[in-house]
């Protein structure tokens, strides 16, 4: 089944999981964000909507829907765990490391490249995760 169409609320009760008040505005917060947004920033979200929400219940319900496969954990070498909703379609990350900000894209001739190093290896790609760390270009001249 298509995951990618189905709201994260949705995707729980399919799970059978449980959803207090709390748990859905987060769950709303972590649809509504295109910037992969860390706990905290999750945190500073939600409670603007409910002040009731503690960041322990941002961490606990960020932690089920990880383990659920609901949402997806990204590490861009900030040393901080950045989320996204789960998709069941497949795509890549370009991160500036000058603003942080994370841009997602796709590119089928890098797909199709991984897939002929796999086969040159003798392997079938079954999975990858491709993220490119880079500077805008008026930063990187006369480097």
């Amino acid at each position: 089944m298509d995951t990618s169409k189905q709201t994260i609320e949705e995707q729980c009760a399919a799970k059978g999981m449980r959803m207090t008040e709390q748990r859905r505005v987060i769950a709303r917060v972590i649809e509504g964000a295109d910037d992969h947004p860390d706990v905290e920033e999750l945190y500073r979200r939600a409670s603007e909507i409910d002040d009731r929400i503690s960041i322990s219940t941002v961490y606990r319900t960020v932690k089920l829907l990880e383990d659920a496969g609901i949402i997806a954990r990204h590490d861009f070498g900030e040393g901080r765990a950045r989320y996204e909703q789960a998709s069941d379609e497949h795509h890549d990350h370009l991160i500036d490391l000058r603003s942080g900000k994370v841009i997602e894209f796709r590119n089928a001739r890098i797909e199709e490249l991984q897939r002929e190093i796999a086969r040159e290896l003798g392997y079938k790609l079954v999975d990858h995760r491709l993220e490119l760390y880079a500077v805008p270009l008026a930063d990187s001249e006369g480097a």
